[in-house]
């Protein structure tokens, strides 16, 4: 069986990073499976930034330094350039937030699922949304 390529939204790299209970537990599971090399996991430049900015108000510069430097080693992260951004305004989706991250999507190609707490931010998404304790059901039946 091929490999699950999942997109990351923004909200779960937080959560695990910032610990943010209960939800950090799932998003552990998830990147604990893809250091096993169950899945590859994908996020947005912008996710990445955005984590940075939310982590460093909570911890400190180093802290933040040292948790997105490890997040990087589980992800393959997409930049958002300037077409994928008219692209998402031009879309349903109601935040620009959340079009970019499912443009982003759409750009790598051949991702079964968009992973993320805010399903209802995607629910124009051409790509499946669905949540951690989701894709941990899925996986385990």
């Amino acid at each position: 069986m091929a490999k699950l390529r999942l997109f990351i939204d923004t909200n779960i790299i937080i959560d695990l990073l910032a610990d943010r209970k209960p939800y950090s537990n799932s998003a552990y599971i998830l990147f604990k499976e893809a250091k096993l090399k169950k899945w590859n996991l994908f996020t947005s430049s912008n996710s990445i930034l955005t984590t940075f900015y939310i982590l460093e108000n909570q911890l400190n510069s180093t802290e933040a330094n040292n948790a997105i430097e490890t997040i990087l080693n589980r992800l393959e992260i997409q930049d958002l350039t300037k077409s994928e951004l008219i692209l998402a305004l031009k879309t349903k989706t109601e935040d620009l937030e959340d079009a970019s991250q499912i443009e982003c999507a759409n750009k790598i190609g051949k991702i079964n699922y968009i992973l993320t707490r805010d399903k209802k931010g995607f629910k124009n998404s051409p790509i499946e949304v669905i949540n951690p304790d989701e894709l941990i059901i899925i996986q385990s039946s």
